[in-house]
């Protein structure tokens, strides 16, 4: 009964995309209406600037810890691993907007942190090499997280975390299918934020 609960909490929790009531309400529109249609931070930088951008990313991996705190409270290791999984779910498949979320990768980014420090600094690595390289965010972000379950192999997680990043790999790839169509295409766009005042 515990492993249900901590998994609906951390589904619950993961659904509160931040871009959708940020931009409603300090940016006067859906994001998910503008840019590539996606409730993500970097969707939220390209639409409405760095600054809100970096506020959604700090939000979604906010609510990611906490879910995964949650977890680790009630049943250890096994149900951080789940609340994890299951608030990299909601926010993909949000039910409070329509199950139209974001792709994962600042949850991504926050089970790292969970995992430990140096996965975080690993991923983080991957993806800003990759993303300045390419000039692509999408293609950052996939390498990003495929290392992720490597990272954890390597520094010797448990093995419900690398588990649990195994499957958040899994599906921030999924979320981006659309993005590696392009990339292999040669049309995926280079990302350019918004500028602010």
């Amino acid at each position: 009964m515990k492993i249900i609960l901590i998994a609906l909490i951390a589904y619950l929790l993961g659904s509160f995309c931040a871009s959708i009531p940020l931009s409603r309400r300090c940016c006067g529109g859906d994001v998910r209406l503008y840019g590539s249609g996606n409730a993500g931070a970097t969707n939220m930088a390209r639409v409405y600037g760095l600054k809100a951008g970096l506020a959604t990313l700090l939000l979604d991996m906010l609510k990611t810890v906490a879910a995964m705190l949650l977890g680790e409270y009630f049943m250890g290791g096994a149900g951080k691993a789940v609340a994890g999984a299951f608030c990299i779910i909601g926010h993909c498949f949000p039910l409070y907007f329509g199950f139209r979320g974001g792709k994962g990768v600042s949850v991504g980014a926050a089970l790292g942190l969970m995992t430990g420090l140096p996965v975080l600094g690993i991923i983080m690595a991957v993806f800003f090499t990759t993303a300045a390289i390419s000039r692509k965010v999408s293609l950052g972000s996939v390498t990003a997280a495929v290392s992720l379950p490597l990272a954890s192999w390597l520094t010797l997680a448990g093995e419900e975390i690398i588990m649990m990043n195994v499957f958040s790999a899994a599906l921030v790839v999924f979320m981006h299918r659309g993005n590696i169509s392009r990339l292999i295409k040669g049309t995926e766009p280079d990302f350019h934020p918004k500028k602010t005042d």
